[in-house]
């Protein structure tokens, strides 16, 4: 496959665009070598002539930087716009918690400030023009996964699992959990996936053999490529000197350059409004744009956006929804309007105003909406899903 040029893998439009793509990496369990599948994919696709950044969302166990060679005693310096400058190493720009602790220090932090420092490491960092910008996740799917979901549109995620059964079954959930949040999955790959004998060359299947290929298959998501386990890569790693740079020719280097390049041949982003956006219906600034280009087959995202006297007009790709306001402030199913553990309605229908309308609309990453209503309510997130759901006042097909 021929290695797409950074024209190739830009997106369109849109307040995050000179971040390019935006791709996280997961895993549903640590010790699968998540982080040195990054920092090699990060360097394979700065070696062939992409602008790359790194964040190392692992904020209470950062590891890029080490695998990197990035010296960690001094924090980074500021720009003249107020930003963090990233660090920079083998073509690639890093900004990771490791380099503002350091290496001893830990980080003790609560679900707030997790939140803000991964926000900052996105919006407030002097990334400049990239065309690709990878996280590096933390294993498993809590705060910091749901926080990127939800704050910033994700082009997709690769999850990262060895053959080995239980990593297998740990990885279909953190699977499932990407796909609930609407982040696309561009694949899996099976890291580990055998042992070649340097002397006889024999491979041994040390985790088993295949495993996530077939589990790959089974939910119908892309298989990336299979990495050889190879001493060299935890030698380059201790040493900050990935194996894509000292050893380019070995077996595990040409894996991670095969799925570099999968990777940049598959990101076309699924047709539906630009995001993210934030639409002040009262100021009347930040309405989305309509898709200019009409998709060729089904999409479940909303092509256009509008409001009017009959309500909130949703242009689907197949047919066009009308929401009453009333009707979409009574479907709210935030903490305040319906109970979290039992489902029951917590809001009174006859609390709510006749004459309700939203006064503002914003995105929630890929899979929801966030509004807020002319009676102070705005703690209510709609997923996709739940819209289409909302029965309208008037449908067509389109």
């Amino acid at each position: 496959m021929t290695a797409p040029n950074a024209a190739t893998a830009r997106p369109a439009t849109g307040p995050l665009s000179h971040l390019g793509r935006i791709i996280a990496v997961a895993s549903g369990k640590g010790g699968v070598g998540k982080s040195t599948v990054t920092a090699n994919l990060a360097v394979t696709l700065a070696q062939r002539g992409l602008r790359v950044g790194l964040v190392d969302a692992d904020l209470y166990g950062p590891s890029i930087p080490g695998m990197l060679g990035i010296v960690t005693d001094a924090p980074p310096a500021m720009s003249r716009q107020g930003k963090v400058t990233p660090a920079e190493a083998h073509g690639v720009k890093v900004i990771s918690m490791g380099m503002l602790t350091g290496d001893d220090n830990p980080a003790i932090l609560r679900g707030p400030m997790v939140t803000k420092y991964l926000q900052m490491f996105i919006t407030q960092v002097a990334w400049g023009e990239l065309d690709i910008l990878l996280l590096d996740l933390p294993p498993g799917t809590g705060d910091t996964q749901l926080t990127l979901a939800q704050s910033f549109p994700l082009t997709g995620a690769v999850v990262v699992s060895t053959p080995q059964d239980v990593s297998l079954k740990i990885a279909r959930r953190g699977l499932r959990m990407l796909e609930k949040v609407k982040v696309p999955i561009l694949g899996i790959v099976e890291n580990m996936s055998g042992f070649t004998c340097p002397s006889c060359g024999e491979v041994t299947h040390i985790f088993h053999q295949g495993g996530a290929s077939k589990i790959a298959a089974t939910l119908d998501v892309p298989f990336l490529g299979a990495i050889p386990l190879d001493p060299a890569i935890v030698d380059s790693g201790d040493n900050g000197v990935p194996l894509a740079v000292i050893a380019p020719d070995s077996p595990a280097a040409r894996a991670y350059g095969r799925i570099a390049d999968t990777l940049m041949g598959d990101m076309a982003q699924t047709p539906g409004l630009q995001v993210p956006f934030d639409w002040h219906l009262d100021a009347g600034t930040g309405k989305p744009a309509p898709v200019s280009v009409e998709p060729r087959s089904a999409t479940d995202r909303p092509l256009a956006l509008d409001f009017g006297v009959t309500g909130l007009v949703i242009r689907w790709s197949a047919w066009t929804q009308t929401i009453d306001p009333r009707e979409l402030r009574l479907a709210c199913n935030c903490a305040a309007c319906r109970d979290e553990v039992s489902g029951k309605r917590l809001l009174n229908p006859a609390s709510v105003p006749l004459d309700v309308v939203p006064t503002r609309i914003w995105s929630v990453g890929n899979y929801a909406f966030g509004v807020a209503f002319s009676d102070g309510h705005d703690s209510g997130i709609y997923p996709l899903a739940t819209l289409r759901g909302i029965e309208s006042a008037e449908a067509e097909d389109v």
